[in-house]
C-alpha cells in the first residue's frame, strides 16, 4: 500500500483521467504538464537524440490520450505511461536499426569512396540501437520487482533512498535487487554481445 502522499496523487491522477474521458482536455494536458519531464528525462535514455526524444514523448501522449479508455487504475499513472513510452522507445530503435542496416549503396567507380564514408558513422548507430533494443527486452523480461528497481535506478536516475521510497522496502532489499537485475542483464547481453561489458559492469 502506498504513502498518503501517493494515494492522494493517485487519486487526483484518476480524477484527471476521468474528466478527460469524458472529453475535458485541459484535464489531460494537466496530466501532460505533470509528467511529461519525467517522461523525457526517461526517453532520453533510450534514443540517440533529444529530437528523436521528442517524437516518442510526443507519440507517446498521443497514444494514451486515445487510450485513457483501457486505464483501469490497478496501477498508477505514472507506471501506465512509462510503458507506453517505453514500448514506443523500443519501435523507434528498432526502426532505426532496420533503416540503416536497409541502407543501398549504389556503386559507381569514382563516388565509391565517399558513399563508404557516409556510411560508416550509420552502420555504428545501427549497432548501438540494436545493442540498446537488446538491452530494454532482457529488462523486460526480469521479474517485476527487479524490473522495476532497475528502471528507477538506470533509466530514471533515482537515489537508493527514493527507490526504497517508492518500492517499500529497505534499502539492502534494494541494492540486493539492483545486483540481481544488472547481473542478468549483463549475463544475457554478453552471450548476443560479446566484450560489451566489463567484468565489473554488475557491480557498480
Amino acid at each position: 500500500m502506498g504513502s498518503p502522499v501517493q494515494k492522494v496523487e493517485a487519486d487526483n491522477d484518476q480524477l484527471l483521467v476521468d474528466r478527460a474521458r469524458l472529453g475535458d482536455r485541459h484535464s489531460f494536458d494537466l496530466l501532460v504538464l505533470k509528467y511529461q519531464s519525467r517522461l523525457l528525462s526517461l526517453i532520453s535514455r533510450l534514443v540517440s537524440s533529444q529530437s528523436d526524444a521528442l517524437d516518442v514523448l510526443q507519440d507517446t501522449f498521443v497514444k494514451a490520450y486515445r487510450s485513457l479508455n483501457t486505464f483501469r487504475g490497478e496501477s498508477a499513472f505514472y507506471t501506465w505511461l512509462y510503458r507506453i513510452a517505453v514500448n514506443n522507445a523500443k519501435n523507434h530503435l528498432a526502426t532505426r536499426a532496420k533503416e540503416s542496416r536497409d541502407i543501398s549503396v549504389d556503386d559507381e567507380g569514382s563516388s565509391e569512396l565517399s558513399v563508404l564514408q557516409d556510411l560508416a558513422a550509420p552502420e555504428e548507430e545501427a549497432g548501438a540501437e540494436e545493442l540498446q533494443l537488446a538491452i530494454l527486452h532482457s529488462i523486460e523480461r526480469l521479474p517485476e520487482d527487479l524490473k522495476q528497481a532497475l528502471t528507477f535506478r538506470e533509466l530514471e536516475g533515482m537515489s537508493y533512498d527514493e527507490i526504497a521510497l517508492a518500492m517499500h522496502c529497505p534499502i539492502g532489499t534494494v541494492r540486493s535487487r539492483i545486483f540481481r537485475a544488472r547481473d542478468h542483464v549483463v549475463q544475457e547481453i554478453s552471450q548476443k554481445f560479446p566484450g560489451t561489458f566489463s567484468s565489473s559492469s554488475s557491480q557498480k
